[in-house]
């Protein structure tokens, strides 16, 4: 029988939208510092409880950091970390409710995958009869039951991360902390674990912390993401909102693919933005509240996808277009993308869904194209 989906349970939580939700893991002006080199900087963030959240940034932005001071492997220089209302300051990773899956699994290589999932069972001295009964819901959650007697060096990768998961989550964990736990797979079998990793959270009802660089992985799995950067938290956001709507450039370059065009602001009001772009002879408008005042310099970001290629003039002139030069195309099977250069040189791209076999080109190396988009493709930004 197919079990439940968990859409419907997805779409409606949102306990960061409820000022009387309470929160569960709280970071509280927490700065960390390793000699000289700041690795937090007064940082303040709260998690919610059954939330699956991501720490998403580029290796050294302090988001491991984080990880490990919520397991009590760092303490914070300055600030406090509390879970569940109680200060950690103190107490040892052992006492602490909370669990945490390395992206090298750290399995022992002697020991049977049932073994290894109750190691940290038995380290508590639980009775064996509960042991037993632990590790095959275990095995069964992560459907390896039939693998229960194999070491991990008979297992694909797949299978070892399973184990790991398994042995993470025997103890029941308030929190399990991910780190790049998805890293050593290859990209089907991640993009397959990502969904029965978001499954496995939502049936368990646990609140899941998972650091990553990738962000298609973030988008995928989390709840909500904190892009990070240096050592401080540059947006939290639901992965929509994160992606369609960046409060930065960092934000906007670092989650997918942007195209960012400088400008500057003509007018402001009723809801709509309007900006010269330097360079291109274009305006662009779109739809967005906006505090600036003209001749503010601001950028305009827009998805490859939200663009529009054609050979034909639009009619609307230089609203919302710029014409430019096929220079590249990339296939990637199920889109094709165009790299379009500007008579500034500035280089812009265009994503067509391949919606059927491609036989021959409409539009081709060195064609003149024109690139256009509507009033709500994309999003001015004044940093």
């Amino acid at each position: 029988m197919a079990g439940k989906a968990v859409g419907p349970v997805r779409r409606s939580f949102a306990p960061w939208t409820d000022p009387a939700s309470k929160p569960f893991i709280e970071f509280r002006k927490v700065t960390k510092r390793f000699g000289d080199f700041v690795a937090v900087d007064d940082l303040s963030l709260i998690i919610y409880e059954r939330e699956f959240f991501a720490l998403l940034g580029p290796s050294g932005c302090g988001k491991t950091t984080l990880m490990r001071m919520v397991a009590g492997f760092e303490g914070p220089t300055e600030g406090q970390v509390l879970l569940d209302g109680q200060d950690l300051a103190g107490v040892p990773p052992y006492r602490r409710p909370t669990n945490m899956m390395f992206q090298s699994y750290a399995l022992f290589p002697h020991m049977t995958v049932e073994a290894n999932i109750g190691f940290g069972l038995k380290q508590d001295r639980m009775a064996k009869g509960e042991i037993d009964a632990r590790v095959e819901e275990m095995l069964s959650l992560v459907k390896l039951t039939p693998f229960a007697k194999r070491k991990p060096h008979q297992l694909s990768g797949g299978q070892r991360q399973r184990v790991a998961l398994a042995r993470s989550l025997a103890k029941w964990p308030k929190v399990l902390l991910l780190d790049e736990p998805l890293g050593a797979l290859d990209k089907k079998l991640r993009e397959e674990t990502q969904f029965e990793l978001t499954d496995l959270q939502q049936k368990l009802g646990l609140t899941f912390v998972i650091v990553t660089h990738d962000q298609e992985e973030a988008m995928t799995v989390a709840d909500r993401i904190a892009v990070m950067n240096q050592g401080r938290i540059v947006q939290i956001a639901t992965p929509s909102e994160i992606y369609e709507q960046p409060n930065s450039r960092y934000v906007a370059d670092f989650i997918g693919d942007i195209n960012v065009l400088e400008g500057r602001i003509a007018s402001t009001g009723n809801g709509v933005v309007r900006l010269e772009c330097i360079g291109t002879g274009a305006t662009v408008e779109v739809d967005q509240d906006l505090t600036a005042a003209p001749g503010d310099t601001a950028w305009f970001a827009i998805r490859p996808e939200k663009i529009s290629i054609s050979l034909d003039r639009p009619q609307n002139g230089t609203i919302n277009a710029v014409e430019g030069e096929v220079w590249d195309i990339g296939y990637l099977g199920d889109v094709s993308v165009y790299h379009v250069r500007l008579p500034t040189g500035a280089t812009m791209k265009a994503t067509v869904t391949n919606r059927s076999r491609l036989v021959e080109r409409p539009i081709t190396w060195e064609d003149k194209v024109w690139l256009t988009w509507t009033r709500d493709g994309g999003v001015i930004l004044t940093k």
